[in-house]
């Protein structure tokens, strides 16, 4: 997992899976949208306007079952 930061966009990007994807975009906010790859695995997770979002824990509640987390 690698978790990046744009300080100037002010934009945070949470990778779950490392490689290119050809990937699916659920938007499940304006602020946070979810990228799903091959076989509906969940790649990465980006969050716009971060510091506000993140900083004042107003993330919204996300559950995934049955999602698989493949070691390096």
């Amino acid at each position: 997992m690698r978790i990046s930061y744009d300080q100037e966009v002010d934009a945070m990007y949470i990778r779950l899976l490392e490689g290119d994807f050809e990937c699916r975009n659920v938007v499940l906010t304006d602020e946070i949208t979810l990228d799903f790859g091959p076989q509906e695995q969940l790649v990465g997770i980006e969050i716009l306007d971060a510091s506000r979002v993140v900083g004042q824990g107003k993330l919204p509640k996300l559950v995934v079952d049955h999602l698989s987390v493949v070691a390096a």
